[in-house]
């Protein structure tokens, strides 16, 4: 037992140690290192078992890790997704693939992507009844539906939220 306990210490003093590095990192404006120890501090409590700690710590990992590597944040926001999707958190999972979809839109130029999140966030949202936030998701879908020239997909979903 007592073994337990020192183990249990040690993964204590290391969460608080890649605590304070990440928090030093961002205030550095040291982006992918303050990611990184993000990550780090969010698998670590996984392991502990505080799944809520592991999604919010992937989310700052995604935050720090867009100003500097956007693939990297979209990793790390579909481990938080994949976390708040299980604790049946899907507010917060629609929040993170909205993220994902405007990080696709912006920064990654890839629309299919931005697409898929978009309606995924949407069906989300529209499950845990704010239909507002789902219905601007459809919008960005419509829109590039159109940009597109899938004009009958935008139509579609212009009809089905006006």
């Amino acid at each position: 037992m007592i073994n337990f306990y020192r183990g249990s210490s040690r993964v204590d003093e290391a969460m608080d140690l890649y605590q304070q590095a990440a928090n030093k990192f961002k205030m550095a404006k040291k982006w992918s290192s303050a990611g990184h120890a993000f990550t780090e501090l969010a698998a670590l409590h996984g392991k502990a078992g505080s799944r809520l700690d592991a999604a919010t710590n992937f989310v700052e990992a995604g935050n720090c890790y867009k100003k500097t590597d956007p693939n990297e944040s979209v990793n790390c926001l579909l481990k938080a997704i994949e976390i708040y999707t299980d604790m049946g958190k899907f507010t917060m999972a629609a929040k993170h693939h909205q993220s994902i979809a405007e990080i696709y839109e912006t920064e990654v130029a890839d629309i299919e992507k931005a697409i898929q999140h978009f309606e995924q966030a949407s069906d989300y949202f529209r499950g845990e009844e704010n239909n507002s936030s789902a219905n601007k998701c459809l919008l960005k879908v419509a829109m590039f539906a159109a940009q597109m020239e899938n004009y009958e997909k935008a139509i579609q979903i212009y009809e089905q939220v006006c």
